[in-house]
């Protein structure tokens, strides 16, 4: 069955991860994603590594499956006269420079939407396009030290700490991705684009959410809680006799439940522990206790004895265990193979959604493993050039040679 977005055509000239994210995800959808790299090299992210496959860094083979690649000279004038031309055929357009950039480059929407008024033309900056650090660069560790995610982050009297991934990164991009689709929706009533704007700043600080509500609420600063949860207990990673194992048994039946699981009974009838608030005004003496208790049992037993006892609980997986456990508890594989070079097929991770009248994950390809690779394609689809317009342009250096 035809994808939702098939016939849609994305002008692509973004880098490294938001904005890739982003467009891959429009890809996922079916629409025909051409991705504008630099003829110096290509996207960065294709050199950042240790570990690479196929010449290319991880962090770049995660994030741009289902695009064709173009390399265009956009510094000099024909190479910025093709790339208008382009835009012309465009749906949408996706970028995530400085946003002085694409202007400069004659390329920035009030530019663009004089030729195409349908054009859906989105943004993702660092700081948006207009407050005072609006030219400067940031990197998803930049916005976790900024937007306050590193002040809540880590243990309690210990240094700051980055989360695992790039969560504003994909953040940034999924918005961005959402906003592209409402566009797309108004532009069947208006008939017209418009300009869509996010950046990693809005989308890390607004994940913030009920941390800072609290704040809003009570001007109380809200520190770090390592693997506990700020506002419940029991609810955290304990240490067991061989490995750690998160149990959370907040309301007053798992509670129970878990005072007889560890033979605690002295915890029931504490009046200290006599209800939620309560647990969570002494957590740190409801924590002594149970850090004790927990530790001398292995990880297997109290998984098999909190299951059955009712009380919510889960190993702290590795990467391999994770998703062994997604196949086991999901009933499906979060590992997609594509068709890669040579026969071989490349490792990408499954959509995290499902849908009932499409196959979102049917006729994936492999991200463009060189810059260009796919010039005369797209030139010949997207502008109906022949051989000899694409040779010419190879010959001058506006495109990557073949």
């Amino acid at each position: 069955m035809m994808k939702p977005l098939s016939g849609i055509k994305v002008i692509d000239f973004t880098r490294v991860l938001a904005g890739p994210y982003c467009t891959m995800l429009l890809g996922d959808l079916g629409a025909d994603v051409v991705k504008i790299e630099s003829a110096s090299g290509g996207d960065p992210l294709r050199h950042q590594g240790p570990p690479f496959l196929h010449g290319n860094g991880m962090t770049y083979l995660a994030a741009n499956r289902n695009k064709r690649s173009l390399t265009l000279n956009l510094k000099s004038e024909r190479g910025a006269a093709l790339a208008r031309r382009l835009c012309a055929r465009a749906d949408v357009l996706v970028e995530n420079f400085r946003p002085d950039v694409m202007a400069r480059l004659g390329l920035g929407y009030g530019q663009l939407e004089p030729e195409n008024p349908g054009l859906i033309y989105a943004s993702i900056s660092g700081f948006g396009a207009d407050g005072p650090d609006s030219l400067s660069g940031a990197f998803d560790l930049t916005i976790q030290a900024l937007g306050g995610y590193m002040s809540i982050t880590g243990d309690p009297e210990g240094r700051p700490i980055k989360l695992g991934t790039s969560a504003f990164d994909l953040a940034a991009g999924m918005n961005c991705q959402a906003a592209i689709l409402a566009a797309l929706l108004q532009r069947r009533v208006s008939g017209r684009g418009q300009k869509v704007e996010t950046s990693l700043l809005e989308s890390q600080v607004v994940c913030l959410a009920d941390v800072a509500l609290q704040y809003l609420t009570t001007s109380v600063l809200p520190g770090r809680h390592g693997a506990a949860h700020a506002r419940e207990a029991p609810h955290k990673v304990f240490r067991t006799a061989d490995g750690w194992l998160l149990i959370s048994a907040a309301e007053q039946t798992s509670f129970a439940a878990l005072v007889a699981v560890l033979e605690r009974p002295g915890m029931g009838r504490d009046p200290r522990f006599a209800d939620p608030a309560l647990r969570a005004r002494h957590r740190v003496e409801l924590y002594r206790i149970l850090d004790e208790a927990v530790r001398r049992r292995e990880t297997d037993e109290l998984v098999d004895r909190l299951a059955r006892a009712g009380v919510n609980h889960a190993r702290v997986n590795s990467i391999a265990d994770a998703l062994s456990c997604c196949r086991d508890n999901l009933d499906r594989e979060m590992v997609r193979h594509v068709p890669g070079p040579e026969g071989r097929r490349l490792p990408q991770m499954a959509s995290a959604v499902r849908y009932s009248g499409f196959d979102v994950e049917q006729d994936w390809t492999a991200p463009p493993l060189e810059p260009g690779e796919h010039r005369a394609a797209v030139l010949r689809d997207w502008l109906q050039m022949d051989e000899s317009d694409i040779a010419d342009l190879a010959g001058d250096g506006i495109i990557e040679p073949a």
